[in-house]
């Protein structure tokens, strides 16, 4: 299991909607509008991360040059 790092403290200006979103969805589930932040921004790398390993995954198949497709498409009739 991984530690923890501690805490950093940041500013974040939130759209006043956005803001008063967060605050009732805050209060509704219990956490704090800094723990829902985290969990978001951690999703969002997370997503990220999924992202960066699917191109390394196929970072060594062979690149397919558009056009190129395209004419042999129409050279064999199907487009």
């Amino acid at each position: 299991m991984q530690t923890p790092s501690p805490s950093s403290r940041a500013t974040v200006y939130f759209d006043g909607d956005l803001h008063r979103a967060l605050r009732l969805k805050a209060a509704a589930s219990g956490l704090s509008i800094s723990d829902l932040v985290n969990r978001a921004v951690s999703a969002a790398l997370a997503e990220d991360a999924e992202d960066v390993q699917a191109h390394r995954d196929r970072a060594s198949e062979p690149v397919v040059d558009f056009a190129d497709l395209v004419v042999s498409l129409k050279a064999s009739g199907k487009i």
